[in-house]
């Protein structure tokens, strides 16, 4: 079966097209799909149309013929957006792309049940230090996970359909949780690393950095170039998670600076083979 027909209309609506819905819409283009596209830019909505990333605005008209519809924007901006539009949505198939899980799996799986649609939670594990639709690319999730948090678990059904709705995207791997999970775990994998890279740029040696630095600096640093607005309400949604990351890692760092002041080498590569091991230990 062609991808265009995975859905029974072969049309998407991608409501945000920021780099992610972006490049969500490009690759479902590519493939085929009829695509619409929602942005509050008017700018940003105009030129995907005219760089042919979109067939047309995401409206009433033509949301009304999209079997698929991907929301690509804040949590706190998708949650308005599904309560709102809930009704709109009956009969379709709705996935998130946010960053946190919790609130906007709240807010889907409560109003697909009352409006007659059918709701799972994503989060493609892909993206750039840039943001914006100038940066999207259509091959942005080729080979990516995909982590889908679906509203039941005995629903195979519903997976395989959910996967063959993102066929177009390329995803190389899709891992199933709970919203709960999800956060607990991005806190971690994603979200400290962004908080450790934006502070540790702010040494004030990092000025004179050039000619002195490779790739340790280069990965450390790299994350820090990233969107405040967006990343500040992914921190403060998931804060439960994050504040106990940042705490463990305190305490870690503390052993560290303790060590240093004692010059206590024996504690030090303790401390340093503690960590080698640890990585070895977590990714093989």
């Amino acid at each position: 079966m062609s991808e265009e027909k995975t859905e029974k209309t072969g049309a998407v609506g991608v409501v945000g097209l920021g780099l992610i819905g972006g490049s969500a819409a490009k690759a479902y283009k590519r493939a085929g799909w009829r695509t619409y596209g929602a942005d509050r830019d008017r700018a940003v909505l105009g030129f995907a149309e005219l760089s042919g990333a979109i067939d047309g605005e995401l409206d009433e008209g033509t949301l009304s013929s999209c079997g698929l519809v991907l929301i690509a924007l804040y949590p706190s901006d998708a949650v308005k957006y599904l309560r709102e539009n809930s009704k709109k949505l009956a009969g379709k198939l709705v996935i998130d792309f946010c960053g946190t899980k919790k609130d906007v799996c709240l807010a889907g799986f409560e109003e697909a049940e009352k409006s007659g649609f059918t709701f799972v939670g994503g989060h493609p594990m892909a993206g750039t230090h840039n943001s914006g639709f100038k940066y999207s690319d259509a091959d942005m999730f080729r080979g990516a996970p995909f982590v889908i948090v679906p509203p039941v678990f005995d629903d195979p059904a519903l997976l395989d359909r959910a996967k063959k709705a993102l066929s177009p995207l390329g995803m190389k791997r899709f891992s199933v949780t709970t919203a709960e999970e999800h956060d607990k775990l991005i806190a971690f994998t994603s979200q400290m690393a962004h908080v450790i890279s934006s502070a540790y740029i702010k040494s004030p040696t990092a000025a004179a950095h050039k000619g002195f630095s490779a790739g340790s600096y280069r990965d450390m640093t790299r994350v820090a170039w990233l969107n405040p607005a967006m990343w500040a309400q992914l921190f403060i949604e998931n804060k439960d998670n994050l504040l106990p990351e940042i705490e463990s890692f305190l305490v870690e760092l503390g052993k560290y600076k303790d060590a240093l002041e004692k010059e206590d080498k024996e504690a030090l590569e303790t401390l340093l083979e503690e960590g080698r091991k640890r990585k070895e230990e977590v990714d093989g």
